[in-house]
């Protein structure tokens, strides 16, 4: 794989949407010198969602036990000590959430997309996230608040975990011919050695 080309999947959930967040979301990205090259607006049914989450068989698991230390860790008491029932509760509400309105699906692409989107994003939970990240800045949600609420944390986006899990991903937002091959002049000072062409 050129690592240049490294492509990964944003969703900005109904919430992101509803507030009007597509142009500062798309922004934060955009400055960082990766490239957009899929970009649609999507209602998506419930057994996409399904499928997108369990694109990693032991989504469930993880997920639960993610939310399970992220309780303990807060001195609460999580809804489930079962980290694969806890996960199914997350999936069940991630269903009802993602398809209560519109989602914008993107593809970004370039060097370490994955990590610098997620960097970008920030933690899950927005209350924990970092000042400065998307979900630290522009939402104020927590775990708790959610789990009174008897929903899933409105947390503006989806980002892929890894470089595999957003291949499959990808693979299920978009056929190949809606993802643009094109050159970025900006490119040249990302990812030319010697900075060639600059002076005249």
């Amino acid at each position: 794989m050129d690592f240049k080309k490294e492509k990964t999947l944003v969703l900005i959930k109904p919430d992101g949407i509803q507030r009007g967040l597509i142009g500062e979301i798309i922004h934060r990205y955009e400055r960082t010198g990766l490239k957009l090259i899929g970009l649609k607006l999507v209602l998506p049914t419930e057994e996409l969602v399904e499928h997108h989450y369990l694109v990693d068989p032991d989504w469930k698991i993880k997920s639960g036990q993610k939310s399970i230390d992220a309780y303990l860790a807060k001195g609460l008491t999580p809804p489930s000590s079962e980290p694969e029932k806890m996960g199914e509760l997350i999936l069940e509400k991630l269903k009802k959430y993602l398809t209560s309105g519109p989602v914008i699906a993107m593809v970004w692409q370039g060097m370490n997309a994955v990590g610098v989107i997620r960097k970008i994003t920030g933690a899950t939970e927005p209350l924990t996230s970092d000042v400065g990240t998307i979900r630290g800045d522009l939402t104020i949600d927590s775990y708790e608040i959610a789990d009174v609420d008897r929903r899933s944390v409105r947390n503006l986006i989806h980002a892929s975990s890894s470089i595999i899990d957003a291949e499959k991903e990808i693979n299920l937002w978009f056929k190949p011919e809606e993802l643009i091959n094109y050159r970025l002049v900006g490119e040249s000072i990302l990812y030319d050695v010697n900075l060639d062409g600059i002076l005249e």
